[in-house]
């Protein structure tokens, strides 16, 4: 496992994050248990949740406990989206402090923009628990470039602990945030978290032409890319899986993927992605399917949720 640096927050993440958006909903919790331990076992150091992950905080928790591997992992959780008010994300954290069984997170991230809500509240309060020792750094997830820069400019303003990090929605079917989002993190150093790296499964072996995702549409131009992958996974003889999320590895500014595997043989899986190497040659042949900036689906763009405003500065 390989380590790199989130941002300017000093801490060194795992190439790989292990997401838990599916633990205490598909996924049993015998089986989140030996997740978590497998993952610390292969060097992963980071594990992302949120509130609105349902008991994936509670698990989470609960396997720390078990293992007694709270020191050797860094936790990150998020706040529900449109509850970016100071009450609501003083008391959220306070409650996720209980049901993770510490007395610290490592990175509190908003979970989505709340346009109605001056991003100066949430970032007093998010300031204010770093200041208590309940939260060690602060990201965000879904944000734009414009509102990023926001918050730092309001941080810079008024001395307030700044974001570190960012947490996008990323990979082969979906390169919108090369455009404006990556830049503007490479320059003002904020880590990039990838969410849905394969996605929606659709990078993997699950789906065909004849047997679609029912979860989402896939034009023509998608399923190039997803043959493509599969194609040039043939040949170097890995899983369309690995080779997606090598892909996300690879590209500037990427801290890590979040995998969110289901079982221990995926995360296994998963993390035969850290062996699998790109070729100039591998890189054009994707870039020829999946152009800069593209996405493949609407779902996938300006998946904040939140509807435009402007600065208000």
């Amino acid at each position: 496992m390989k380590y790199r640096p989130l941002g300017r927050s000093g801490l060194q993440i795992s190439e790989l994050c292990l997401g838990t958006v599916k633990f205490g909903a598909s996924v049993p919790d015998a089986e989140c248990f030996r997740l978590v331990d497998a993952a610390l076992d292969a060097g992963i150091n980071l594990i992302d949740t949120a509130v609105a992950y349902g008991r994936s905080e509670e698990i989470i928790g609960a396997a720390l406990q078990r293992n007694g591997k709270r020191n050797s992992v860094y936790l990150a959780t998020k706040i529900i989206p449109g509850q970016n008010d100071r009450n609501s994300i003083i008391r959220q954290c306070e409650q996720s402090l209980v049901r993770l069984k510490t007395d610290h997170i490592d990175l509190l991230q908003l979970h989505r923009p709340s346009p109605d809500i001056p991003i100066e509240e949430s970032l007093r309060a998010l300031d204010d628990l770093i200041r208590a020792g309940k939260v060690r750094f602060i990201g965000t997830s879904a944000y734009k470039a414009w509102q990023l820069m926001e918050a730092l400019w309001i941080s810079h303003e008024l001395g307030l602990n700044r974001f570190v990090s960012e947490q996008s929605v990323y990979s082969l079917l979906c390169r919108r945030i090369e455009d404006e989002l990556i830049p503007m993190a490479q320059t003002y150093s904020i880590g990039l978290l990838l969410w849905s790296p394969l996605a929606a499964a659709t990078l993997t072996d699950k789906y065909t032409r004849d047997h679609p995702p029912a979860h989402i549409q896939l034009n023509e131009q998608a399923w190039s890319v997803i043959e493509t992958v599969r194609a040039i996974a043939a040949n170097k003889s890995c899983t369309p899986s690995q080779l997606s999320l090598a892909w996300c590895l690879v590209q500037p500014g990427v801290t890590c993927p979040i995998a969110g595997p289901s079982t221990t043989e995926q995360l296994v899986d998963n993390l035969g992605a850290l062996d699998v190497t790109l070729t100039q040659e591998d890189l054009c042949a994707f870039d020829a399917v999946a152009p800069r900036g593209w996405s493949a689906t609407r779902e996938w763009i300006d998946a904040d949720y939140s509807r435009p405003h402007p600065p208000r500065w």
